[in-house]
């Protein structure tokens, strides 16, 4: 899963797709053995680009690079904002912070608010599949336990994803966990505050038990570009029981568009790097994956 390594695997694939996401910006093509920074490509000549809603300065976005007034400290805690990396330091060139996975065909922020690091969080919640008697439910040919997790339907761009969404500066990544699975799964934010004091009770109860961390650091996204990339902890907390989540209505909120239990096997196709995730979280809960008695291991 090292994602310092751009032109191996599959691991800097989405980030080289076109139209870039809400535009209908190219982006100059980079094939795979000129991805990596270290190979040298006097033509490479990407396109420009970070939308308006970035430029508009919202209070989630930095400042242009050549604005006077700002001044950002790389590859450290600059005020509240993270700039740190998950994968260790990366390089500045010309003032701005170069995407660790190398090459993209576009420079600028794109969608992204910040230079450099942008950092999601990840809750993947679990429970095993069970039938209408509580027993745990076998898959007929691995003969492994389905294991079920809490999936959103992005607005966006419709793919199903895991609930997750971007720290807030200066919030702890176990905050932001909890938040947005209340957001996006559970609709908190339209809650009364009788039903958010009930709701704020189980989520409790569920996040402040063991938890697994699956993956840290760079995620392939279509939104990354040369100078700006996403960076996310994805961390699964399990319902072994499934009582917690019993008594929590699955509700679509903020950035979701559906929300549901969907069980976990090879054949799902998620958001960005999500599959990958999922696939982590059944091999480390020994759970069903694939139909294959040989589970292809070279990822998704």
């Amino acid at each position: 899963m090292s994602a310092s390594n751009g032109a191996k695997g599959n691991s800097h694939n989405k980030a080289r797709t076109s139209p870039y996401p809400g535009s209908k910006v190219q982006r100059s093509q980079v094939p795979n053995e000129k991805v990596g920074w270290l190979v040298e490509w006097q033509d490479y000549n990407p396109v420009e680009y970070t939308a308006l809603s970035v430029l508009a300065g919202p209070r989630w976005a930095d400042p242009q690079i050549s604005e006077s007034t700002f001044s950002p400290k790389f590859n450290e805690k600059d005020g509240h904002v993270e700039r740190k990396s998950q994968n260790g330091l990366y390089e500045i060139e010309n003032g701005r912070p170069r995407n660790p996975a190398g090459r993209t065909g576009l420079v600028g922020r794109g969608l992204l608010g910040r230079w450099g690091p942008n950092h999601a969080a990840d809750p993947i919640i679990t429970r095993w599949k069970r039938d209408k008697s509580g027993n745990k439910i076998t898959h007929p040919i691995s003969g492994k336990n389905i294991l079920q997790f809490v999936a959103i339907k992005r607005k966006d761009c419709g793919e199903w994803a895991i609930p997750g969404g971007m720290v807030d500066p200066g919030e702890k990544i176990s905050a932001t966990l909890k938040r947005e699975f209340g957001e996006e799964a559970l609709n908190s934010l339209q809650k009364s505050s009788a039903e958010k004091r009930k709701l704020e009770e189980q989520l409790h109860k569920l996040f402040s038990q063991e938890h697994l961390v699956i993956y840290k650091g760079y995620v392939d996204d279509p939104r990354n570009t040369d100078n700006a990339w996403m960076e996310t902890e994805a961390v699964n907390y399990h319902d072994e029981t499934g009582e917690i989540m019993d008594n929590l209505t699955l509700e679509a909120g903020d950035d979701a568009g559906k929300v549901k239990w969907v069980d976990i096997s090879d054949k799902l196709k998620l958001y960005a790097s999500h599959s990958q995730f999922i696939k982590l979280v059944a091999e480390k809960r020994d759970a069903h994956w694939s139909e294959d008695s040989e589970t292809d291991c070279h990822g998704l």
